[in-house]
């Protein structure tokens, strides 16, 4: 019978927090949790703590907060706790010295199905791209980024219903399982990975998305800005600029009737309680919407106090 293996978890943010609950709850062995250190967040600065921190004390966990992976006391750390395996969901690239220590390898869990969507924003940029589908993949960390040999793979569904937010949710729900199904497999010694094949496909990237990037550009078609919208929602968040004041965009809609009347590519028009704007090819409906320095509201009750 093989001895329980021995695995130190990589993570900050919920994406993680929930895999991480999940191969508690399973049994297996986590004898250190990394993330990143406490920070000033928020409008008062407080000092505050990852949701995987969070969850790794809400568990009893030892928890570990390197500022530098590449410290002599974090490595002499690491290998003293002499990992099997290395689990890491949502955590900054680690240096060789650390991904290569364990004896049955490190793996990461990435939101999309590799090859595509290698990169930081995979949820957002399959969106973003009218992806119907998406998924999960488990790989083995090799040095060059989201590159390395696949263990396991699941798909999920994008609807057209959903955002940003709802996609994160159910590859978080569908990574969680996925993580643990690659665990018993490294348990049992019957992983089975593959090279990523690329050959005779178009590679889609998901760089890192940056305020700057996040503008609507109306004169694409409404299909387009509507995706976009949606990728971006509820963050980073879509925005534009309207009589010298910045909006965020957190969701629009697609309507028939909205090409009445006929608007140019960022033109506003106020119609029967509607805000609709023109693009390239017909209007689109904002449904959601915030006016810089003011809350996120429903078009009907932001256009009860606008004034254009």
């Amino acid at each position: 019978m093989n001895s329980p293996l021995r695995i130190v978890f990589y993570g900050t943010p919920e994406f993680a927090a929930y895999s991480l609950k999940q191969i508690h709850q399973s049994g297996f062995q986590i004898i250190a949790v990394v993330t990143a250190p406490d920070k000033p967040a928020g409008r008062g600065l407080a000092v505050q703590s990852s949701a995987v921190k969070k969850m790794a004390e809400e568990l009893s966990l030892h928890v570990l907060q390197p500022s530098n992976l590449k410290s002599e006391s974090f490595l002499s750390e690491l290998k003293t706790l002499n990992p099997d395996v290395q689990v890491v969901i949502a955590f900054r690239m680690l240096p060789e010295t650390v991904w290569a220590l364990p004896s049955k390898g490190t793996f990461n869990l990435h939101a999309s199905l590799l090859p595509q969507y290698r990169g930081a924003a995979p949820i957002n940029h399959a969106i973003i791209n009218g992806e119907k589908e998406t998924g999960v993949t488990t790989f083995f960390i090799e040095k060059e980024l989201d590159t390395g040999k696949i263990i396991l793979q699941s798909k999920v569904e994008i609807t057209n219903q959903d955002n940003a937010g709802t996609l994160h949710d159910k590859l978080m729900f569908e990574g969680a399982d996925l993580v643990n199904k690659t665990l018993i497999q490294i348990q049992n010694n019957t992983v089975r990975s593959s090279t990523q094949s690329v050959d005779g496909i178009v590679l889609k990237a998901a760089p890192k998305i940056f305020p700057q990037d996040c503008y609507i550009n109306w004169e694409q078609n409404a299909s387009a800005i509507y995706n976009f919208v949606r990728g971006l929602a509820p963050y980073p968040v879509a925005r534009t600029q309207h009589n010298d004041k910045i909006f965020k965009v957190y969701a629009t809609a697609l309507s028939e009737t909205a090409s009445i009347p006929t608007l140019s590519p960022g033109e506003w028009s106020i119609t029967n309680k509607q805000l609709l704007v023109g693009c390239a090819d017909q209007n689109i409906l904002i449904t959601e919407i915030q006016q810089e320095g003011k809350k996120r509201m429903k078009i009907a009750d932001f256009l009860l106090g606008y004034r254009d």
